[in-house]
């Protein structure tokens, strides 16, 4: 029609995927079923597990294997009860862009008694990758969590640094409403050696464990990796991080961590999900 607006597709694949979580009977016992999914794209997830008889693991999958300027993902998550963990099959790859920047954005919303366990494999970006992530977890009441984000800044395996990229990650938890912790990374070519960042270190990661106190702070110290870790707390809130040059260090740590401490916060001994092993 002459005179009509031209709207253009977004440059990009939009992949958006919602999940949602509840406590079902399921024969004679109760245990967390997937009670909701709903997906746009090529975000997906495989069948669920329950290894451990109530929680359910969650593995999700991104078909194309990367992520491109212009593209987004997005995904949300809800508990409304029972305990849910969440995984990925491989790392999420961010590749060079020739000036559209890549979106993702997750939020996890967590009700009150119930539990999330949001555990990714590393985020790899590319040189020239471009890149805005967000991740806001919202808790209510009494939800538990823990959660992980790793990201790597190049190849260092292949000597591959991150040049040209510039990205923009924010990571926040809130709990009715109220900040827990606000966290931003801004990471572009002049600042990867600043030490108030990355010091000129390539991988970096977060690991949050709410309802800690000062014994499971103890034993996070007692079972961190001597290179590279360190360990805060603030109020009921444990905060690990990494920063060094190897996404296998980081995960490897992590994991050891979260099999030491997921007693202590999640009052369930570990069940490794089976996808790590492969």
């Amino acid at each position: 029609m002459p005179g009509a607006a031209l709207h253009l597709p977004h440059p990009g694949w939009h992949a958006r995927l919602e999940l949602g979580f509840e406590t079902r009977d399921v024969g004679a016992t109760a245990r967390t079923v997937l009670a909701h999914r709903r997906r746009v794209g090529p975000l997906s997830v495989q069948r669920t597990f329950h290894p451990e008889g109530e929680v359910c693991h969650v593995y999700l999958l991104h078909p194309p294997g990367g992520v491109v300027g212009g593209d987004r993902l997005d995904i949300d998550v809800q508990v409304d009860s029972g305990h849910a963990l969440l995984t990925t099959p491989g790392a999420t790859k961010f590749y060079r862009s020739a000036g559209e920047y890549a979106e993702q954005r997750q939020h996890l919303r967590v009700a009150d008694g119930a539990c999330l366990e949001w555990l990714p494999q590393e985020t790899i970006l590319f040189a020239d990758a471009l890149l805005h992530a967000q991740t806001r977890i919202d808790l209510s009441g009494n939800a538990r969590l823990a959660a992980w984000e790793i990201q790597c800044f190049g190849r260092p395996t292949n000597a591959e640094t991150f040049a040209n990229g510039r990205a923009d990650f924010r990571f926040e938890i809130w709990r009715d409403g109220t900040p827990m912790l606000l966290e931003r990374l801004r990471v572009q070519p002049d600042t990867l050696n600043r030490g108030a960042l990355l010091a000129g270190q390539p991988v970096t990661g977060v690991f949050v464990l709410s309802h800690a106190d000062a014994e499971t702070e103890l034993a996070a110290r007692e079972a961190m990796p001597t290179s590279g870790f360190g360990v805060t707390r603030v109020d009921d809130l444990l905060i690990l991080r990494y920063l060094g040059d190897s996404t296998e260090q980081a995960q490897r740590g992590f994991r050891v961590l979260w099999q030491a401490l997921r007693p202590h916060t999640l009052n369930r001994p570990a069940c490794v999900p089976r996808i790590w092993a492969t």
